[in-house]
């Protein structure tokens, strides 16, 4: 099995979660996103909260164990902050536009959720190539 360091992986998770919190709140992009999408304040505060964030946290805690299996033990700065780049902009936002043009889905909504997940996996893969 590849070497990784659980700490940096669950740091990076930790960091992931927290940036999607500010993210989607509404001193960010929150009340923007909810309006894309079309979420009412009841739908936004319905559901089992604990297991929606719980289920987020451990999709974090995958996407940064994933990436670090990617990047390999102690990566450079710049390998962590480019793959990251990349990888959200490319792989997981590029992957959404696709949908979102047939789901005829708004640029905003793209921009939003997008800019979320590359500055996610930026962020990630600077965790791991920091982490000693």
């Amino acid at each position: 099995m590849p070497e990784f360091n659980i700490w940096a992986v669950l740091t990076a998770a930790i960091a992931s979660f927290v940036l999607g919190g500010l993210w989607y709140s509404p001193i960010l992009f929150g009340r923007a996103w909810q309006r894309e999408t079309g979420l009412s304040d009841a739908q936004i505060n319905s559901g089992n909260m604990a297991l929606i964030f719980g289920l987020a946290f451990v999709l974090s805690l995958a996407a940064a164990f994933v990436f670090a299996m990617f990047l390999g033990p102690r990566p450079p700065l710049a390998l962590g902050l480019g793959a990251g780049a990349s990888a959200g902009l490319f792989w997981v936002s590029s992957s959404f536009g696709i949908n979102y043009l047939f789901e005829r889905k708004s640029l905003k909504l793209f921009l939003i959720n997008g800019g979320y997940h590359t500055l996610q996996f930026t962020l990630i893969g600077l965790i791991l190539a920091l982490w000693p």
